[in-house]
C-alpha cells in the first residue's frame, strides 16, 4: 500500500469518526464510498475492511463513554443480542450470494432519507410528550438484527441505521450514542472474523485489506475518541439534528449514486 493511500485513510477515518462519534455513528457507512470510488478497495474486500476500520476504530469512543460512566445498560445488551448473529448472517449472504450494490444504495436511500427529515421534524416540532414510546425489547433486538444483517453484508457501523429509528422514537441520544458504538464494535469484530474465516474456504477478495483498515481505524481511534468527548457539551437538540443531518446526507448520497 502507498504511503499517500494510507495517509488518506487515516484523514478520512479521523474526519469521519469525530464528527459522527458524538451521535453514535461509527462513520463507516460514510467510508464505504471513499473506500470503493477514492481508495479502490475491490469487492467484496470492501466490507470487511470496512468491519476492520470499526474494530480499531470503535475503542476511542468506547473508552471515553466508559470513563464517563455512560457505557453498558440494557440498551446495549439489546442490541449486541441482535446485531452479532445478524453479522454473521450477512457475511455468508455477502460471499455466497452478493448482492448487487445498486440493490444496498436503494434500501438505505430508501430508509434514511425520510428517516433523516422525520427526526429533523421530530426535533424542531416535538410530537407531545405521549407519542414518544420507545421501543419494545423485543422490537429493539428484531431491529438491531436486522442492522447487523446490513452490517454483514456490506461493512456499515449499525448505529447509522439505528441511532436514528431509536432517537426518532424517543430514546435519550446519551444512551444511543454508546449503545450504538458499542453494539458495532462488537458486530464488526465478529464479522471480520467471521470473513477471515470464509476467506480460507473461497476464492477472490474476501479477506480485508490489512493495512489500509488499520490506516483508517487508526484515524477513527483518535476521531472518536474526540468525538466523543464533544458529546457532553452539546445540547441534546444539536445532537438529534446532527444525527438527522447525517441521516438524511447519507441517503442523499446513495440515491445520487443510483441515479448517476
Amino acid at each position: 500500500m502507498e504511503w499517500s493511500k494510507g495517509l488518506l485513510g487515516f484523514a478520512a477515518g479521523l474526519l469521519l469518526a469525530v464528527t459522527t462519534a458524538p451521535v453514535g455513528v461509527s462513520g463507516a457507512v460514510f467510508l464505504l464510498p471513499v473506500q470503493v470510488s477514492v481508495l479502490g478497495v475491490p469487492s467484496p474486500a470492501v466490507t470487511p475492511t470496512n468491519l476492520l476500520y470499526n474494530v480499531v476504530a470503535g475503542p476511542g469512543a468506547l473508552l471515553r463513554h466508559w470513563r464517563a460512566g455512560r457505557l453498558g445498560g440494557p440498551l446495549t445488551r439489546l442490541l449486541v443480542a441482535g446485531t452479532v448473529p445478524g453479522v454473521v448472517i450477512g457475511a455468508v449472504i455477502r460471499v455466497f450470494a452478493v448482492p448487487g450494490p445498486q440493490v444496498f444504495r436503494l434500501l438505505v436511500a430508501a430508509l434514511l432519507l425520510p428517516l433523516g427529515l422525520w427526526l429533523w421534524l421530530r426535533t424542531v416540532r416535538p410530537a407531545p410528550p405521549s407519542t414518544h414510546d420507545q421501543p419494545s425489547p423485543r422490537t429493539t433486538t428484531s431491529l438491531a438484527l436486522a442492522v447487523g444483517i446490513a452490517g454483514g453484508i456490506y461493512g456499515i457501523g449499525g448505529g447509522s441505521l439505528l441511532g436514528p429509528i431509536l432517537v426518532g422514537r424517543g430514546t435519550p441520544i446519551t444512551a444511543v450514542a454508546p449503545a450504538a458504538l458499542a453494539s458495532t464494535f462488537v458486530t464488526s469484530v465478529i464479522g471480520a472474523a467471521t470473513y477471515a474465516l470464509l476467506s480460507l474456504a473461497t476464492t477472490g477478495a474476501v479477506a480485508p485489506d490489512w493495512l489500509l483498515g488499520l490506516s483508517c481505524g487508526a484515524g477513527g481511534l483518535l476521531g472518536g475518541y474526540l468525538g466523543a468527548r464533544l458529546q457532553p457539551h452539546l445540547p441534546e437538540t444539536a445532537l438529534r439534528l446532527l444525527l438527522g443531518t447525517l441521516a438524511t446526507g447519507v441517503g442523499a448520497l446513495y440515491a445520487a449514486q443510483i441515479l448517476a
